[in-house]
């Protein structure tokens, strides 16, 4: 079991230095694409990386860069992507909105809102009629999960009796609009258990913790042949500060999309210093110093995939 922490360990490393290195080339405005960041993301991806077994797919939405690192573990070949080359990922024809890999189980990514869950639906269902076994994963939003597509998705995926995850990236906001800003609360739960579909909740960013639970909930999901709907609070790091005259000391600006302009690359690339960051909570496994020495011996191997 330890080697699989460590392994999990190094990889959420490596999302975190991979994204870095990317924010720095964006800020250079190297890139021509919109590219989502998902830095906080990365205990999520790896532990959903790590569960997923041959013949299971998953569908991501915009922000979809962490789960395709996960997946595809050539950062090189993302970047080449992102700068629409032939030798990108998919050959510098989908940018970062909507690339995907399906010799790697990313079967498909979207930048329609609410896109991928609907589809996502179809693909439930072809599993069920080939009789595969595999489980189809769909990754969605706090934001995507207010559009109809969600709850249609819901009622088909229960009502097919599809084995399923639906993954809610609950991070508080849409775009620049907080949750409570823009609707009344919804109980995500109540709304699952509405649909026919099982629930759990995920916090904390703790990588075995989410690995455990994303092990059971595919289990639940196959031998309940049903959806379940993960819900996962996060915080999507590299907000900043804005000076207004509204606000002197700085109007909060919830980091959505573009380069993360206060953020840059470091040898220990620890952003908060709180359970909102994965490698805070590694620190609590495996301590500081030892992360810190893998770190910047990886970081050295990873910047020639980006230059």
């Amino acid at each position: 079991m330890i080697d699989n922490q460590i392994h999990l360990a190094r990889e959420i490393l490596r999302l975190r230095l991979s994204q870095l290195l990317i924010n720095e080339r964006y800020k250079a405005r190297d890139f021509r694409v919109p590219i989502h960041l998902a830095l906080g993301h990365e205990a999520l991806a790896v532990a959903l990386a790590e569960i997923m077994r041959d013949g299971d797919q998953i569908l991501l939405p915009h922000r979809n860069l962490h789960y395709n690192l996960a997946r595809t573990h050539s950062l090189k070949a993302i970047v080449a992507e992102f700068l629409l080359r032939k030798t990108g990922l998919a050959r510098g024809k989908y940018g970062s909105m909507n690339l995907f890999n399906a010799e790697q189980g990313v079967l498909y990514a979207s930048g329609i809102l609410g896109n991928n869950l609907s589809v996502s639906a179809g693909v439930a269902l072809a599993e069920k009629v080939t009789g595969s076994g595999a489980v189809t994963f769909v990754v969605t939003g706090d934001g995507a999960m207010e559009e109809g597509a969600f709850y249609e998705t819901l009622i088909f995926l229960a009502g097919q009796s599809l084995a399923s995850v639906v993954v809610v990236e609950n991070n508080g906001w849409s775009l620049a609009s907080r949750i409570d800003e823009r609707r009344a609360p919804i109980d995500v739960e109540r709304l699952a258990q509405g649909c026919g579909a099982g629930y759990r909740k995920l916090a904390g960013n703790d990588v075995f913790v989410y690995a455990d639970a994303l092990e059971q909930v595919r289990g639940d999901a196959t031998n309940g042949k049903r959806p379940v709907v993960v819900e996962v609070a996060l915080k999507t790091l590299g907000d900043w500060r804005q000076p207004t005259e509204e606000f002197p000391d700085g109007k909060y600006i919830n980091y959505h999309a573009g380069p993360a302009p206060t953020t840059s690359v470091a040898p220990w690339p620890l952003l908060a210093a709180d359970a909102s960051d994965p490698l805070h909570v590694l620190c609590g496994h495996f301590g500081e110093a030892a992360l810190k020495a893998e770190a910047e011996t990886m970081l050295a191997a990873l910047r020639k995939d980006v230059a």
